[in-house]
């Protein structure tokens, strides 16, 4: 009998199958199929995902760690969850933390790591940064005195200046705060390289992956992070943030709580009642993930054994992260081609071939970003504008305050919609 483990494969379900399972894809704006390009700054979500929230409303809804049904149903939904995000990230269940949102998750952890520090010590994060992975960091400028450097991003190719990263981090650094990937502009930014400057100096490595999870399966042991943090809503679940830190970091470290709360991982670092229904839907999100991989792996152990299970939801996870790259790969790089050679156009960020997320940002001469935006959707085509909490990249390009026009491909994004947005872009850019 071969029991050699099966490589994953970059076999996923077709375009044409994916788009089956959400629904928003049958809305009609001025007679146009909708067309979602907003994916960086929050996804559309398929009937799984909503299915799970509903029944958790319908049949489970209760508070946790009571003596009734609901309530253990309630607890075995968290759980479940944790695992779930466990596969998600190969991480252990005690160390998956959920809260409302990412921006509320770095400022609690700002809030437990601050109360150790002071004049002297120092904070390093960068110009690249979600606003989010800054201003709980500012914070601690005004209460405890520390100093807060940012690292700068190169305006030419929208990538960090890593001269300035490794100078920034000294023996005084006691926090670096690294965003895997820029919201506004599609970089990937070298997240082992930062944990490694970190860790050499003794500081505490948090990796934002909000705008980076949604794409690349992330390994928070291979990265050896301290803490981690991304957004379901960014990968077709509802708005819950997911927060990773090892264990013995969540088990030790003072966060703000309200006795008698909890006090064992991960539940210490959670605050008040966690929004139940959407924890069962990101849970969903992620298995809806899984299940766009085509791969059966289940046969290498029977899926008998919770392990078993385990291992081949995380080997669906890598077969659907690779099928959805080589699948938006192409369609960036036409996107990006053709917007180019756009009069016009100015685009920003990474070229296709250098290793970015599937989002494009540009403007248009003479038309704001807003107006851009504005007449996209009038064809029925939905994209982002603005400064996207990307607050310094936007001044660093020299582009504020109406910002960029933000177009991404998610699983959903078919070639004939690519098509449509740039026989759009380019009749905006052309004129009358």
């Amino acid at each position: 009998m071969n029991t050699a483990t099966p490589q994953p494969s970059t076999t996923i379900l077709s375009t044409a199958e994916i788009r089956e399972q959400f629904p928003a894809l049958l809305r009609l704006h001025n007679e146009h199929p909708a067309a979602y390009f907003d994916g960086a700054g929050g996804t559309q979500t398929p009937r799984v995902v909503v299915d799970a929230v509903a029944d958790y409303l319908l049949n489970h809804n209760a508070n946790t760690h009571w003596e009734y049904p609901t309530s253990h149903e309630t607890d075995a939904i968290i759980e479940s969850a944790r695992h779930a995000f466990g596969d998600f990230l190969n991480a252990s269940a005690n160390e998956i933390v959920f809260g409302p949102n990412t921006t509320t998750m770095i400022y609690h952890l700002s809030r437990a790591l601050g109360h150790t520090l002071g004049p002297g010590d120092e904070i390093v994060t960068t110009e690249l940064e979600h606003h989010a992975n800054v201003a709980p960091w500012q914070a601690l400028v005004k209460e405890r005195g520390v100093t807060l450097n940012l690292a700068q991003m190169d305006p030419e190719t929208g990538q960090l200046d890593w001269n300035d990263f490794a100078r920034l981090v000294t023996k005084k650094t006691k926090v670096v705060a690294f965003g895997a990937g820029c919201n506004a502009l599609g970089t990937v930014n070298d997240f082992r390289r930062a944990v490694e400057l970190a860790h050499s100096v003794g500081a505490f490595a948090l990796v934002d992956a909000v705008h980076y999870a949604p794409y690349f399966l992330c390994d928070v042991k291979e990265m050896n992070c301290d803490f981690f943090t991304c957004s379901a809503y960014k990968f077709y679940g509802p708005h819950v943030s997911v927060f990773y830190g090892k264990n013995d970091l969540l088990e030790s470290i003072d966060f703000p709580e309200l006795e008698p709360a909890p006090d064992a991982a991960p539940e210490r670092a959670e605050m008040g009642t966690q929004n139940h229904e959407g924890i069962a839907g990101a849970a969903a999100a992620v298995d809806f993930y899984a299940s766009l991989s085509s791969v059966d792996f289940s046969l290498r152990d029977n899926g008998i054994t919770d392990s078993g299970l385990h291992r081949d939801r995380r080997q669906r996870l890598q077969s659907a992260f690779a099928g959805l790259r080589a699948h938006s790969a192409p369609q960036v790089k036409r996107l990006w081609e053709e917007l180019s050679k756009t009069k016009g156009v100015t685009l920003y960020g990474p070229p296709p071939q250098v290793e970015r997320t599937p989002t494009v940002s540009f403007v248009i001469k003479n038309v704001s970003a807003t107006d851009v935006a504005r007449r996209l959707a009038e064809r029925g085509l939905f994209a982002s504008h603005g400064d996207f909490y990307a607050q310094t990249v936007i001044e660093r390009l020299g582009l504020a305050p109406e910002g960029l026009v933000r177009v991404g491909c998610a699983c959903y994004t078919s070639d004939e919609e690519i098509d449509r947005l740039i026989e759009a872009v380019r009749a905006i850019a052309l004129g009358p």
